[in-house]
């Protein structure tokens, strides 16, 4: 009867125990950044994904993230210490207010940790911080 009962009850438990991880992992990786699609895409890597070095990054921004065609990109371990820094070039005529295709590539000792953020910062030549931006994503380390 008690085996029973522990089924019974026990179930709905854990079922719910495994949503609410779930849903956490994605409510948490929805956080890590506010929709700045508008202003930039990246392809590659996803949120989440397994990364090993050599660490291609794909993907498109506005004309005016770039200066002079390019902007940082640096690939943090979970303490937030900086693991890696690249500058990501457009693969196209920057000069627009379009969306430019960009690459970039880090090169990378894996750090301890399992997990890490790859930020791609706008490039602000002007250091006004009100023209900063960011988006960070976080990824998994193999």
């Amino acid at each position: 009867m008690r085996r029973k009962l522990a089924l019974i009850f026990g179930t709905p438990i854990f079922i719910a125990l495994i949503v609410t991880y779930f849903y956490k992992e994605r409510v948490e990786q929805t956080l890590l950044t506010e929709d700045k699609s508008d202003l930039i895409s990246v392809i590659t890597p996803l949120p989440g994904e397994l990364v090993a070095s050599p660490l291609i990054i794909e993907g498109e921004a506005r004309g005016y993230w770039y200066f002079e065609g390019d902007f940082p990109v640096i690939l943090l371990d979970e303490n937030r210490e900086q693991i890696a820094l690249a500058i990501a070039q457009s693969q196209g005529e920057w000069m627009t207010e379009d969306f430019v295709p960009f690459e970039a590539e880090l090169e990378f000792e894996a750090p301890e940790s399992d997990m890490g953020f790859l930020i791609l910062r706008k490039d602000n030549p002007s250091d006004i911080p009100e023209l900063d931006d960011e988006i960070e994503i976080k990824i998994k380390f193999r």
